[in-house]
């Protein structure tokens, strides 16, 4: 997940409410123009109702303190609100903190869940873990319980519904088996506590071919005890290796690969990742960007979009005087319909990372 940070540049307009969607206004197409880009982007639909079935989750991260805004705005759209807050850290003595408390906002919460069914579910990384602190709470139980209570104990103080849980990239591959049987104990004390975990999964193909971290044996036995899986279907392309964020076909497949039945009913479980943020590339490598640094380059360069109907993105380019051509990759009204009907196609839900990097009247399609 790309953590980007908004810094010099602010949106060109302020949100605007608009009685159209952005369908009705017929902006979603394959050659948007960047003077409507620059005019609509932050003008959202008064309507608020929310298109999509199933699990709606979108993440909101403290150095895009925009998604805060946005999780309040358009609450009803998501079932979901994953604050990007907490960090799980294993003490002397076979103890464990959770750090974060700082970043948890009452208010804001109250604000998003005020005559709303909307879950609030931070996200815990498992931080400056080490392979010998792994390795002590995968073989002890009783650690395993200390973790577990001591995590239902602090959700239920800070009135949490539940948890996101990123732990399994952090493994690269290793301990599958024994970090699986942790996710089954900590979710079963969740589910006696009446709330929820959703779990972060990387994506199971690497490229469109190289297996991943996470394969279709991990899902099986996950599936029937964890509420929902954050695929992590973005960052296809790199630095290294420029291209599309997303590539739609290479989505499907990561979805399929882990749940090949399309009737199953653990597939509305797996959230299809879709990207907010973008790339922008050059010879010298390459580097995040979020909206704000996007309408930034379309104001300042006028460039014209290109489709590319096998990702299903749009991108462009541009040249600084003295410099070599750069490209870039950016989420576009049509490329975000384009995963929205993949999704429910799929039977799956949708994770947005993060709602703090996108344009505003993207929230129209969800």
């Amino acid at each position: 997940m790309a953590c980007l940070h908004l810094n010099h540049f602010i949106f060109i307009l302020l949100a605007v409410q608009h009685d159209l969607t952005v369908v009705e206004r017929k902006l979603v197409v394959t050659d948007p123009k960047v003077k409507d880009i620059l005019r609509e982007h932050a003008s959202y639909s008064t309507q608020k109702e929310k298109h999509l079935n199933g699990f709606t989750l979108g993440y909101v991260t403290p150095w895009n303190s925009h998604g805060y805004d946005v999780a309040k705005m358009f609450a009803d759209k998501f079932t979901h609100i994953s604050p990007v807050w907490l960090q799980l850290k294993r003490g002397q003595g076979g103890s464990f903190t959770i750090e974060g408390v700082h970043d948890i906002d009452k208010g804001w919460m109250a604000d998003v869940k005020k005559n709303r069914t909307t879950f609030i579910v931070p996200r815990l990384l498992f931080d400056g873990w080490r392979s010998n602190d792994y390795q002590a709470v995968f073989s002890e139980e009783k650690l395993q319980h200390k973790l577990s209570s001591t995590l239902v104990k602090f959700l239920k103080t800070h009135r949490f519904d539940g948890i996101v849980v990123e732990i399994w990239s952090q493994l690269g591959g290793h301990y599958k088996s024994e970090a699986a049987d942790l996710l089954i104990h900590i979710a079963s004390s969740l589910h006696e506590a009446d709330m929820e975990i959703i779990v972060v999964i990387p994506p199971a193909l690497n490229q469109g071919v190289r297996k991943g971290f996470f394969l279709e044996e991990d899902f099986n036995k996950l599936a029937p005890h964890i509420d929902a899986f954050s695929l992590m279907t973005y960052d296809f392309s790199q630095p290294g290796r420029p291209g599309a964020n997303s590539p739609v076909n290479w989505v499907r497949e990561c979805v399929q690969s882990i749940c090949p039945d399309a009737d199953s009913p653990w597939r509305r479980k797996i959230l299809l990742g879709l990207n907010f943020y973008g790339y922008d590339y050059s010879p010298r490598g390459g580097e995040p960007i979020i909206g704000s640094k996007y309408l930034e380059l379309l104001q300042s360069f006028k460039p014209k979009l290109t489709w590319d109907k096998n990702a299903a993105e749009h991108l462009f380019k541009y040249q600084v005087s003295g410099e070599l051509e750069h490209v870039v990759f950016f989420p576009t009204l049509l490329s975000v319909r384009t995963r929205l009907e993949l999704a429910q196609s799929l039977g799956a839900g949708l994770a947005i990372w993060e709602i703090g990097q996108g344009l505003d009247y993207f929230y129209d399609l969800l």
